[in-house]
């Protein structure tokens, strides 16, 4: 394997290595992390289903005009303001006017960060200067035409990160000098003091506590202490991180997706105030999220909210609502959380978590059109539909994209001593280790089956730590081989690890024995069942009764291996295949 020095790939240079985020496993004031994120650059992908939905979301969002995004807030300056109107949540009298542009800025600068394409940055810094054109002398960051539709915290969030990631990965020195401009600019509409979210509609309904993550990133790169300070303000301690660090299970009744998302705070508050409160609540929310809260597909929140556990409420939402889980959202809270832990901790059961919210959440979704329809929820019940959102633009949209440039940040971790790989994907990564180049790549139709090849390219002779992820859901032994003989290894935090010299033309295979199992909705209705094989979740298609049942030991899997599969006449298919067909989730099991 070769190792071409190029932007995407090594980041040699002064502009590179001065975008390239230092390396550390000591964060903040103390918080040791056991693994780090690699950087976007670092990582690509090469195939399969991931890079599929990659590809089309890379050049759906390329092709937003860029006079339709900047319309609202030309319109709100008094600029000439050419291109159609945006309509639904974004437009002039929308929603929420202009609230996911610095989500749209975010996911451009991600992918052209990881895949080297210029058209990405340029864009980034066309619709960053168009919006800073906007802002006069008195910083309106806002779009809306009235303070009822203003949703300031919401909206700011998704401005720094934004300028955020213009700044970091599409080297826009301007979106740097512009992150003060945008929190002054904000500061009169914003409270001084956090609040809490109740319910889903109950004032007051801007969520001051999902702003923490980026204020303290926008702090790291200004020295801004007035972000830092927000940032502090605005975490939601009392409410909410110190009863779950506590083991208080206080989910119920709160809005699903923003609570969720709010963990991410906790998460950055860990390394930046280096308090261990925050590492046992997001312990602790997972928890209570994959044992009360979750459905096979690792979504939750029917209706937007945390169920009571122990009533049998997610069963009862197969019959009251279609909206069983905001996903695009839902799951770029879940992935995000997810990857918080497991760098923290190095425990592989939160990259069990990551693979079902990817595989069965965001790769699942109907694909967004080019008119401004977007997924937002997904159904669960019998004989559901996957469809759009009623209105053009939701919260989704800005979510979606991100969450899917994200795919490369949960394949690979970086170890002291090595790399960690959680999810199993066609894709290549290359670092640097003591000084010398390496790359690993992978070969696999996982998630499809658990054969996975791995092939070993380095500049010299090198040992490092190999960790592979053996799923919880594993059946049997996983069989792993170094260049074709059976391989020794040490089971750690439930990564199998492999230690040794490698030098380039090593492969190492790796096997997971997939079979179909089922799983409970609740504990209250155990026979009510999802049948899941390896990470995925499988659907009937086309069922004829709302009344499905199933024998799962009849479920075989075609041997053209699509992923297909049958149980007599019905047929069935993993959750992310599913196009326009009607399908059916839970099934009462046959005894």
């Amino acid at each position: 394997m070769n190792f071409p020095s190029t932007r995407r790939q090594f980041l040699t240079g002064a502009a590179a290595a001065a975008l390239t985020p230092r390396f550390a496993f000591s964060s903040g004031a103390g918080a040791k992390n056991e693994l780090e994120e690699y950087d976007y650059s670092a990582v690509e992908l090469t195939g399969g289903p991931l890079k599929e939905q990659y590809d089309r979301t890379h050049a759906a969002y390329l092709a937003l005009d860029n006079d339709r995004l900047l319309r609202v807030y030309r319109l709100r300056a008094g600029m000439p303001a050419p291109g159609a109107p945006m309509g639904g949540w974004y437009g002039h009298n929308g929603f929420v006017p202009g609230h996911s542009l610095g989500q749209y800025i975010s996911g451009l600068a991600r992918i052209g960060r990881t895949t080297g394409d210029e058209q990405c940055h340029a864009k980034v810094q066309e619709l960053v200067e168009g919006f800073a054109a906007t802002l006069g002398n008195s910083n309106q960051v806002f779009a809306a035409p009235n303070a009822q539709k203003l949703w300031p915290c919401y909206i700011l969030d998704k401005h720094l990160i934004g300028l955020i990631d213009a700044f970091q990965f599409s080297g826009m020195e301007e979106a740097h000098r512009l992150i003060p401009r945008v929190f002054a600019g904000a500061l009169p509409y914003i409270p001084a003091q956090g609040r809490d979210r109740i319910g889903k509609k109950k004032p007051p309904y801007d969520e001051t506590y999902v702003l923490p993550e980026n204020l303290f990133l926008a702090y790291a790169l200004t020295g801004d202490r007035t972000l830092y300070d927000r940032a502090r303000t605005y975490l939601l301690d009392r409410e909410f991180f110190d009863p779950l660090a506590r083991g208080q299970d206080v989910l119920p009744g709160r809005h699903a997706y923003s609570h969720a998302i709010a963990l991410s705070s906790a998460g950055k508050a860990r390394l930046v105030l280096g308090d261990e409160k925050y590492l046992r609540a997001m312990r602790n929310a997972w928890e209570f999220l994959s044992s009360d809260q979750q459905y096979a597909t690792g979504g939750w929140g029917p209706d937007e909210l945390f169920i009571e556990p122990g009533r049998g409420q997610l069963y009862a939402s197969l019959f009251t609502t279609h909206d069983h889980f905001e996903t695009p959202c839902g799951s770029y809270a879940a992935t995000k959380l997810a990857r918080y832990l497991l760098c923290a901790t190095g425990e592989a059961r939160y990259g069990d978590g990551l693979e079902r919210a990817v595989f069965n959440g965001v790769l699942a979704v109907k694909p967004p059109d080019n008119k401004g329809d977007y997924p937002y929820y997904s159904s669960y019940n019998a004989q559901a539909h996957k469809t759009y959102y009623p209105q053009k633009w939701p919260c989704c949209s800005g979510t979606l994209v991100q969450g899917v440039a994200d795919y490369v940040k949960n394949i690979y971790f970086r170890a002291p001593d090595g790399i960690a790989v959680n999810l199993y994907a066609p894709s290549r990564v290359r670092w640097q280790q003591a000084g010398a180049n390496v790359a690993v790549s992978q070969e696999t139709r996982y998630p499809l089956n658990g054969a996975v090849t791995f092939h070993i390219a380095t500049e010299r002779p090198m040992e490092f730590r190999l960790q592979l992820r053996i799923p919880q859901w594993s059946h049997g032994a996983p069989a792993l081989r170094v260049n074709g003989k059976p391989a020794k290894f040490t089971k750690q935090r439930g990564f199998a690890a492999l230690t040794r010299t490698w030098q380039t033309g090593d492969r190492v295979e790796l096997e997971l024995p997939m079979q179909f199992r089922p799983e409970a909705i609740d504990e209250q209705h155990p026979r009510t069942v999802a049948a899941l094989r390896g990470p995925l979740v499988y659907v009937e298609l086309d069922p004829a009764s709302s009344q499905s049942q199933l024998d799962l030991a009849r479920l075989q899997t075609a041997a053209d291996g699509s992923g297909a599969a049958s149980a007599g006449t019905c047929s069935f298919v993993p959750f992310y295949q599913v196009r326009d067909q009607a399908y059916t989730m839970y099934f009462d099991q046959a005894i």
